[in-house]
């Protein structure tokens, strides 16, 4: 994985195509993009996959840092258009809240969805789990945060920026923070594929072929969000896989 907060670029292009070059048979899977004009770069450089997300992630702040980015519906729908009729994979890479998010994704075309906010609760994730009025939260950062930036073996290259200039020249794309202690891992992962089953149920599709292929997207208001989620009501005992603020 050639793995950089901006992967349309000369140093991840040209480091893509030394890969495919010295290993042919080895997958290569470059970004992370945002574009259709990035995700045509890669696939023409011999990426096996591409990954599609600049700053949606619960723990990015790059959009609002930089200005730059492009909500992960559009950018996932506008990279798998461009990349139709080949054969490099389409991962989805940040901004899942919720097992509809990951339906949603994968409708606009994505092949693999990836999370981690959704994971970072769970016993199997880094970090004690802490007591904070009351509840159990387990600390949770960004890659672009200056806490991960600041060591050595960090992931300050991830963002074309230098940690031997000292920390304070550092300029973060995320933060620190905490998430409540969701237990085991695998009761996440079985609400997120109950979730994905009972939408592809309501979409009538069989597998995920047709869940890429033959769903249809319909444009709500803030009011149809408002609808969507929630009202009315004071939540009395919470859902293992809903939570709203």
């Amino acid at each position: 994985v050639v793995d950089t907060a901006h992967g349309h670029s000369q140093g991840v292009i040209d480091q893509v195509k030394a890969i495919k070059t010295k290993y042919p048979d080895l997958p290569v899977v470059g970004g992370n993009i945002g574009t259709a004009e990035a995700a045509k770069a890669l696939a023409e450089a011999g990426a096996d996959a591409v990954k599609v997300g600049i700053g949606p992630g619960s723990i990015c702040t790059t959009r609002i840092v930089t200005g730059v980015g492009v909500p992960q519906i559009s950018a996932v729908s506008n990279v798998v258009e461009a990349l139709k009729g080949t054969d490099v994979c389409v991962i989805s890479d940040g901004g899942v809240r919720y097992s509809g998010d990951i339906a949603k994704v994968i409708a606009a075309g994505a092949h693999i969805v990836m999370v981690g906010g959704l994971l970072a609760g769970s016993e199997e994730a880094p970090g004690e789990v802490e007591l904070y009025q009351g509840r159990s939260y387990k600390a949770y950062r960004g890659m672009g945060s200056l806490g991960a930036m600041s060591h050595s073996q960090g992931s300050s290259d991830r963002y074309f920026q230098d940690i031997d200039s000292g920390a304070e020249k550092l300029v973060p794309e995320g933060i620190e923070g905490r998430v409540p202690y969701k237990g085991p891992m695998s009761a996440i992962v079985h609400q997120l594929m109950g979730g994905l089953r009972a939408s592809m149920g309501y979409t009538g599709c069989k597998d995920i072929t047709e869940m890429r292929t033959k769903t249809k997207f319909v444009k709500i208001t803030g009011a149809g969000m408002s609808e969507s989620h929630v009202h009315d009501v004071s939540v009395t005992k919470e859902a293992p896989n809903y939570r709203f603020s």
